[in-house]
């Protein structure tokens, strides 16, 4: 079937203006300032009425198999379930291990993904976790980013961290020159997803991988780099001399008492700190676990990741004053990018067709994932195959 969307006000993540978009196969077809056809196949015509048309969300962390396990099995979060996304604006999503690579497996993890492709949204994941020596498939980096279809790089591997294996900077560089070569190996971009905690040395490993390779920064994406307003700074150097810094946009009351930086504040600030908007993404951390650890690193609080946190942190942003193309582009464009998705985060011909219609509010109102329609006004039409909604 074809699909054509009138007067949408398209921002691509550019504003393009008001134009018709006609989608063909799941891949945007044309676009263009009217699009007249005569067809006897059947025509699905949507009139936006002069409303924005965004790229669907990219979400470049997500636990889509569960997270968390810091205090016992009874606090391992659940699994990502097709509507949660849906409703998130989430047509694309990467997932990764976390602190609990023993009860959850890549195995699983590959699984899901292919999972929720057959669902209906676009889902790939990462190789490894947290600790060093990285868990494989297929018993290295390279051969799981060769084999394995839906695997892109590696991670979340955790640096500065109580939780982490506490690689030694020789470890750290055998991980990521794994990945880089594996990603040249299978055409694909083999990034390094780093999970930054809060412990004092904070990016030194990172600036000694830099020191003492030829690795390009854009190697690795490094997230939660908001966690405390030291990090956050150390980031806007690090962006600033060409790495990519990821913010994450799930929260708590008490992350932002002990100085976590709100999404939408901090990508003002790297920007009016002359950050490239190219150098930055947001994701959710959803399904992840959110653990509060008193001084003596103890687990005395634990919240979710929740994927719907990524529209409100661009929303957030476009009240800090960030322009509405920019905000979009963090959390659609620049992390299809970085991971070499050439299709996603974009409305151009030849790109999937992930779309978000938004309403007046700027709420959510149709998603569609690679030409489907997932959801209108609001209401789902599509659900994961086991849920009830």
């Amino acid at each position: 079937m074809l699909t054509l969307i009138r007067n949408a006000d398209i921002y691509a993540p550019a504003p393009l203006g008001v134009r018709d978009v006609l989608i063909c196969d799941g891949r945007i077809a044309a676009v263009d300032d009217r699009i007249s056809l005569q067809v006897s196949t059947p025509l699905l015509e949507v009139d936006a009425g002069g409303r924005r048309l965004v790229p669907g969300l990219v979400d470049s962390l997500v636990h889509i198999t569960g997270g968390g396990g810091e205090g016992g099995p009874h606090t391992r979060t659940p699994e990502l379930q097709l509507s949660q996304a849906i409703r998130a604006g989430v047509t694309t999503v990467i997932g990764a291990l976390g602190t609990d690579a023993v009860s959850r497996s890549l195995e699983d993890l590959v699984a899901k993904a292919r999972a929720l492709n057959h669902e209906g949204i676009s889902a790939y994941c990462h190789t490894g976790s947290y600790q060093i020596p990285v868990t494989t498939l297929t018993g290295s980096v390279e051969r799981d980013l060769m084999l394995v279809d839906v695997m892109l790089g590696v991670g979340e591997v955790a640096l500065a961290d109580h939780r982490s294996s506490q690689p030694t900077l020789n470890e750290f560089k055998k991980v990521v020159a794994a990945a880089r070569v594996g990603g040249m190996l299978a055409g694909k971009a083999g990034t390094v997803l780093v999970h930054m905690g809060d412990a004092p040395e904070q990016l030194a490993l990172i600036e000694q991988l830099f020191a003492s390779t030829d690795i390009p920064k854009r190697q690795l994406q490094v997230t939660h780099i908001n966690r405390n307003r030291s990090l956050f700074e150390q980031g806007v150097a690090f962006a600033s001399e060409g790495g990519f810094i990821d913010l994450t946009t799930s929260t708590s009351e008490q992350f932002l008492k002990w100085g976590e930086v709100p999404c939408g504040q901090g990508l003002s600030r790297l920007l009016e700190a002359g950050v490239p908007l190219s150098q930055i993404s947001f994701s959710s951390d959803g399904q992840a676990s959110l653990p509060v650890f008193d001084e003596q690193a103890n687990l005395i609080g634990l919240d979710v990741g929740q994927l719907g946190s990524l529209w409100v942190a661009v929303l957030d942003a476009i009240r800090a004053g960030v322009p509405f193309a920019d905000a979009i582009q963090v959390a659609s464009f620049n992390p299809a990018r970085l991971l070499g998705l050439q299709r996603k985060g974009r409305i151009a011909v030849g790109a999937d067709a992930d779309l978000l219609l938004l309403d007046d509010n700027l709420h959510i109102h149709t998603v569609m994932a690679r030409g489907h329609l997932l959801m209108a006004d609001q209401q789902l039409y599509s659900c994961g195959t086991f849920e009830k909604v």
